[in-house]
Parts: structure tokens; C-alpha cells; sequence
């Protein structure tokens, strides 16, 4: 009896703690995370394609917590146009949306969200995503209108647009 007792207990304290683990698994997560060379290359893309169109304009690419990965200032764009392509980029990132979307869909809060640093309710910024996640965004300022910076953005993803279907 006292034998069986033992296997029971041990048995019971091995299917614990393989609880315990899978519940320690579930608040652990991978996360995907654009490359530098990612980063460079969006940000390089929009600011390229913009200047084709006659813009100087800069360009922000950061990942899913807001965070800068790679920021590009053409020869003549203003020095401001790298925070307002920042803001523009963080703006997606809180709100899952382009920059753009995010104005139109929250009239509302539009003039209160302008006084948020950080954050700036213009067209402009683009969600960069791989496999339906949003990994990042790019921000765009300089061009004549943030219909425009929007066009670079969009182009700048286009250029990279097989590289985020087949990331793994």
C-alpha cells in the first residue's frame, strides 16, 4: 500500500509541475523583429522615392514598441522632418493603423492627440506587417502633403514586399 501511496504522490507531483510549466510557457511569447538591414532599406526606399518625385524628405522606420531601427534625412530636407516622420511612424504603431486612418477614424480626438509627445495625427505613416502582425511602421515627412509622404511610404513597402511575405 505504502508503495502504490509513493507512485500516486509522484505521480501526482510530475503532472504538477508539467502544469506549472506549460502555465509558466503561456506568459513567455516570441515576437518577430525586423532586421537593421530591413529597416535601412524601407527607410532608404522612401526617402529615394520621394526624391524622385522632386521631395527632400526623411524618413523613420521603428519597430512594434516605437522604438527608432532606422532614421534617413535626404541632403535639403528641414531637420524637423525627422521627429514629424517619427511621430507620424509611433502614431501607427499605437493605433494599428496608418497615420492617415488613424486621423479620419478618431476626428473626435484629433486636436488632443496633436498635444501627445511622440505621436502626430498626419497622413504619412504606414504599418509595416509580416504574416498578418505588425512588426513595425514607417514614417515619412518633407514632401508638399502627407498624401504624399504616403505614396513614399507605400512605395518604400512595395520595394520590400517579398522580403515580408516569406519571413519566417
Amino acid at each position: 500500500m505504502s508503495r502504490s501511496i509513493k507512485r500516486l504522490a509522484a505521480g501526482t507531483a510530475a503532472a504538477a509541475c508539467l502544469g506549472l510549466a506549460g502555465a509558466a510557457q503561456a506568459d513567455v511569447f516570441n515576437q518577430r523583429m525586423m532586421s537593421m538591414e530591413l529597416a535601412n532599406d524601407i527607410a532608404e526606399a522612401a526617402v529615394l522615392a520621394c526624391r524622385e518625385k522632386g521631395h527632400q524628405t526623411s524618413a523613420v522606420v521603428v519597430d512594434r514598441a516605437g522604438n527608432d531601427r532606422a532614421v534617413l534625412r535626404d541632403n535639403l530636407a528641414a531637420v524637423q522632418t525627422i521627429q514629424i516622420a517619427g511621430d507620424k511612424a509611433r502614431a501607427t504603431v499605437m493605433s494599428g493603423t496608418s497615420s492617415g486612418n488613424f486621423r479620419d477614424n478618431r476626428e473626435d480626438i484629433r486636436m488632443e492627440m496633436n498635444h501627445v509627445d511622440g505621436i502626430i495625427m498626419l497622413e504619412g505613416g504606414l504599418p509595416i506587417e509580416v504574416a498578418g502582425s505588425m512588426i513595425g511602421a514607417v514614417g515619412v515627412s518633407g514632401a508638399p502633403g502627407g498624401d504624399l509622404d504616403e505614396e513614399c511610404a507605400q512605395a518604400a513597402l512595395d520595394s520590400v514586399q517579398e522580403r515580408l511575405d516569406f519571413a519566417m
